[in-house]
């Protein structure tokens, strides 16, 4: 009985059904990376036979495979870890049987941007093209639910452009991450707090490094759709916003307050037992928010 290969990456396997994938960030390859590390054709996983290798195709920055950089080929074995760049995959081996039992989906290949994403979107959630019928698909699982894949697979990628001042590219993953952010919101979906914290400090970082209050209030409309008090993180970016340069965001901040407090009196508001730390919290964003000197 033969073997079945597949690659996990994220939340996403795909099989390895015919004799090479392809990975890279072109719209060429079979699998599709959208991160500034990997090269556009940055590495393929070949069968022969009862074996898998995984092959450098001259990229930039490398292939390792448990940590080691592979020169020229490897072969693969189960549960061997696949490293472009700082995205990674995982190599397994699956029999035919034990593969039958588990959950089988698809992921399309967007035609307006070439990257991989779920069967069943009613649209790309990386460029926002709508699904075509006569789109490719690629044979995949999904070990698990797959809202926010996009998110996840974009924000090592932001946090690298903000990191190095890349302000055009963090804006635009950004507008990708806050595309699928409301799109959820407006599906009814409730985002967990560590996910909207970490999604409003990007934005905040962004507000800083573009100089725009535009991020700062997506960030505080998201809070405030979430019934959720910002974190001391989140005002720790705050905080470190210019608002002399950005006076369209002492109002924003005034609007927020005075919502906050109008649904805490009215009991609308999750009660947590860290009282002075909201305490606190509310301070320092009445500080902010107050008239300038």
């Amino acid at each position: 009985m033969s073997s079945r290969f597949r690659l996990r990456f994220l939340l996403q396997e795909f099989d390895i059904g015919g004799a090479e994938v392809v990975i890279g960030r072109s719209s060429d390859c079979q699998i599709t990376i959208d991160d500034p590390l990997i090269s556009r054709r940055h590495a393929s996983v070949v069968r022969r036979g009862e074996a898998a290798f995984v092959l450098d195709l001259g990229s930039r920055n490398g292939v390792r495979v448990n940590g080691r950089l592979v020169k020229g080929e490897q072969q693969l074995q189960d549960g061997d870890r696949i490293r472009l760049g700082t995205q990674e995959l995982v190599f397994s081996v699956v029999g035919r049987q034990a593969s039958a039992v588990r959950q089988t989906g698809y992921m399309r290949i967007c035609q307006g941007c070439g990257t991989p994403y779920p069967e069943g979107a009613p649209s790309c959630p990386h460029c926002g093209a709508p699904t075509l019928s006569d789109e490719d698909t690629m044979t995949g699982e999904i070990p698990e639910p797959r809202r926010g894949w996009t998110f996840q697979l974009l924000s090592e990628v932001i946090e690298r452009a903000l990191s190095s001042g890349r302000a055009v590219e963090a804006e635009r993953l950004m507008r990708r991450a806050a595309k699928e952010t409301d799109e959820r919101l407006a599906a009814g979906d409730r985002l967990e707090a560590e996910h909207v914290t970490q999604i409003a400090g990007f934005a905040l970082r962004l507000a800083k490094l573009v100089g725009s209050a535009e991020w700062a209030g997506w960030a505080l409309a998201l809070h405030r759709q979430q019934s959720m008090l910002l974190d001391d993180g989140v005002l720790d970016r705050l905080e470190e916003l210019d608002l002399g340069a950005l006076p369209s965001l002492r109002p924003l901040l005034g609007s927020y307050l005075a919502w906050y407090r109008a649904e805490s009196q009215a009991g609308r508001l999750p009660v947590g037992p860290k009282k002075t730390s909201e305490s606190a919290r509310l301070l320092r964003m009445e500080r902010l928010g107050g008239p300038a000197d």
